[in-house]
């Protein structure tokens, strides 16, 4: 029996990654693609939390769960093709096996949201961690306000779930702006940076929550344009990516001040980071 109990706290133990198998593969743009994992006995995620992937051999990295929170039969993450270990995830086939580890990290306010409208800005591979808060927004619509997702890719190839972008545009439940930063001639759509359509959004201000993800550089524009547009610091929410490697706050890899991005994040409010985003070296 003893055995057995020190086998159960070894499957749980968080610096244990746990074997599963992919379920599904999907390809979402250039050197991007989408993972169906097989659950196992992973614990319910919130939106804006990421799991530990790895590729035994290779690597382990931080990666967003981008799934819908209510999918128990399977968790979904997105993957960009940039290093040996997210390249090696991408090319996983059904059926192979890779390494898991969480969910860790605090997730969008999703509660604090209700009886709000609600803001999303995505820069590129940013949408992923979003996709699940847009889930649960459009599952629970009558708890919100008006929902507006703002996103910005590099050209109309690079829009992410871009077939499930128009079925949410089709339910006319959510407003949906897409801009690009390089368009061919048959594009008909916003050119230009996505932090450009928030002064167009018409929100109210003192009743309205911003979450943003993207590139650092975009957030802090981001985070300009709200304010110029009357948000507070403490009604702007954004996803940090940092060099996570534990998890769970020992290793200090991916302290950001006098944070852990891992366990105080990956989702901030603002005014916690304070000017933190626009010192260098940090």
């Amino acid at each position: 029996m003893a055995i057995q109990s020190d086998k159960l706290a070894l499957a749980h133990d968080p610096m244990t990654p746990r074997v599963m198998r992919v379920l599904k593969r999907c390809h979402d743009g250039p050197q991007t693609v989408t993972l169906d994992i097989e659950p196992g006995d992973s614990a319910p995620f919130q939106p804006g939390q990421f799991n530990m992937l790895s590729v035994f051999g290779v690597g382990e990295v931080p990666i967003s769960l981008s799934g819908a929170p209510t999918d128990h039969d399977r968790l979904r993450h997105t993957i960009r093709a940039v290093g040996p270990v997210s390249t090696a995830l991408t090319r996983l086939s059904k059926g192979e096996c890779l390494g898991l580890r969480g969910p860790f990290g605090n997730g969008w306010p999703m509660q604090q949201a209700e009886g709000h409208d609600v803001v999303l800005v995505a820069g590129g591979l940013g949408l992923a961690p979003l996709r699940p808060a847009i889930y649960q927004l459009l599952s629970e619509r009558e708890r919100y306000g008006r929902i507006t997702l703002l996103h910005g890719t590099r050209s109309p190839a690079d829009i992410l779930f871009h077939r499930e972008i128009m079925a949410w545009r089709r339910h006319r439940n959510i407003d949906i702006e897409v801009t690009v930063d390089h368009a061919p001639p048959d594009w008909r759509g916003h050119v230009g940076v996505v932090t450009r359509l928030i002064s167009s959004v018409p929100f109210e201000t003192g009743n309205t929550l911003a979450f943003v993800c993207g590139p650092e550089v975009m957030m802090r524009f981001a985070i300009a344009a709200l304010k110029d547009a009357g948000l507070g610091d403490e009604t702007i929410y954004l996803s940090m990516e940092r060099n996570m490697k534990c998890a769970v706050g020992f290793c200090g890899h991916c302290q950001f001040g006098p944070v852990f991005v891992c366990r105080d994040g990956p989702v901030f409010r603002h005014d916690r980071l304070g000017g933190l985003l626009n010192l260098k070296e940090i």
